[in-house]
């Protein structure tokens, strides 16, 4: 179980730090351009800060996701990281139904599902207190 919930947890920060590395850093007309393309038109509608801070979350994401755990330091906040990336996968669902993309929708759902089993599993059978 404790192997799953690190592959688990390392897909997603890779998944986090992937995309949120693309909205912080990429320009806002090339995320525009590539969004009409590949399900992030949403973009296009959204301020360049807002499309930023969101980056900054996904890769502030992916550090919660590993880091706590893998330097003894606070590793809860794996489990805390976890409930906050369901968070913003519930906002990413939302925005993409507003904008008829539903396989986006599914996907996000996806990535809900494995950050609850993160949750799950480390809030509760497999927590770093034990």
């Amino acid at each position: 179980m404790n192997l799953a919930l690190w592959t688990v947890a390392g897909l997603l920060a890779a998944l986090a730090l992937s995309g949120g590395a693309t909205k912080a850093f990429m320009p806002k007309a090339k995320l525009d351009e590539l969004g009409a393309k590949s399900g992030g038109g949403w973009t296009e509608h959204a301020s360049a800060g807002f499309v930023r801070t969101l980056g900054v979350l996904e890769i502030l994401a992916a550090v919660g996701l590993i880091l706590p755990a893998a330097l003894d330091i606070a590793p809860v906040m794996v489990a805390v990281t976890a409930v906050c990336w369901i968070l913003l996968m519930i906002g990413a669902m939302i925005t993409h139904a507003r904008y008829g993309q539903y396989k986006y929708v599914v996907l996000n759902l996806g990535y809900l599902a494995l950050a609850a089993f993160v949750a799950w599993g480390r809030f509760g059978p497999e927590s770093f207190a034990g």
